[in-house]
């Protein structure tokens, strides 16, 4: 009977090991920080749809809503997993990013509706920009808008984005301010300005991701920065250090010099300073079968952090947001 009892154990902790190299370990190059997928995040409801995971963000709370293309479009979790609320979109083909502004509402940016969205907390809506389902070129409609940077000053910084390719300043009442960029591959020029983000000090940060660049501007549209060649840059997050993380894939080019974007060659992150220094970079397990095994990613879209370091991810092909708990 003993000699079973020994057995079960010894079983339990080869599981328990097998369990653990099985979870794939990010490694992050420069800090020694091993970031390790939490399987059990998040717990969501089998009633809840996932799709394409487009954008993630997490409050000062720590609460983390992702930004899905389906039902319910935004949905809001605890760092344990727990489902805090959610709520639902007209249209939730077209979402893309999500932001947190400084006084906790909600930004959203849909492709497909040519808007932006201001929302409270728990999904009120309060501010539309754009017209729904009405594309342009002028002062009060986007060409599939993609992400949005909010100032402490309430001003709001537009990545316009498929359809356009310019960066439009709003005020805090959502007044057109000013505008600038077009399309092309020279300094202040987009091929698609894909995710915006601000420091503390308003500079704007602007992923060019079809030109494999970042760039960065002050908030009268005056380029004062362009880092080439680093990261095909996908999404961007700020940290409140203002050193920058950006999601995406190598820089890889064709024979002519042209980016190669889709499909992308692999799956980074890279994180950077406000000079444009590379500090960090992480190469992620890429899915082979989708929709891949947990810590797997596949056109990895959308990052964020939350205040104890834990990373989350969200990707397009594998349709998930997923969280990573650092290890050192």
């Amino acid at each position: 009977m003993r000699s079973f009892s020994y057995i079960v154990v010894i079983m339990l902790l080869l599981t328990m090991f097998s369990n653990t190299l099985s979870q794939p370990s990010l490694i992050q190059q420069g800090d020694n920080i091993h970031y390790v997928v939490d399987t059990t995040w998040p717990k969501k409801p089998d009633r809840f749809n996932w799709a394409q995971m487009a954008g993630i963000a997490v409050d000062k709370q720590d609460q983390i809503y992702i930004f899905t293309r389906s039902q319910p479009t935004v949905q809001v979790y605890k760092t344990d997993g727990a489902l805090l609320h959610a709520w639902y979109m007209e249209d939730s083909s077209g979402s893309h990013f999500i932001r947190i502004g400084p006084d906790g509402n909600i930004w959203t940016a849909n492709i497909s509706e040519h808007v932006v969205r201001k929302y409270s907390p728990k999904g009120k809506l309060l501010l539309t920009l754009g017209e729904p389902g009405i594309a342009g070129t002028d002062k009060g409609h986007f060409d599939k808008p993609t992400d949005m940077a909010i100032l402490p000053s309430g001003d709001i910084f537009v990545s316009d984005g498929y359809g356009n390719r310019r960066v439009v300043h709003f005020d805090a009442n959502g007044k057109y301010v000013n505008q600038w960029g077009q399309e092309g591959d020279g300094p202040g020029q987009f091929a698609l300005p894909h995710s915006i983000i601000a420091d503390s000090h308003d500079r704007l940060y602007v992923a060019d991701r079809e030109n494999a660049r970042v760039q960065v501007f002050d908030t009268k549209g005056k380029l004062l920065y362009v880092w080439a060649d680093v990261v095909t840059p996908w999404g961007l997050c700020m940290m409140k250090n203002d050193e920058i993380w950006a999601c995406g894939s190598s820089v890889k080019k064709d024979d002519n010099g042209k980016c190669i974007v889709l499909p992308p060659p692999d799956e980074v992150l890279v994180k950077l300073d406000i000079e444009g220094k590379v500090l960090s970079r992480i190469t992620l397990e890429k899915t082979t079968t989708p929709p891949g095994k947990s810590g797997e990613l596949d056109w990895v879209h959308a990052i964020a952090f939350d205040s104890k370091g834990n990373l989350y991810l969200g990707d397009i092909q594998g349709k998930r947001a997923q969280k990573f708990s650092p290890k050192k």
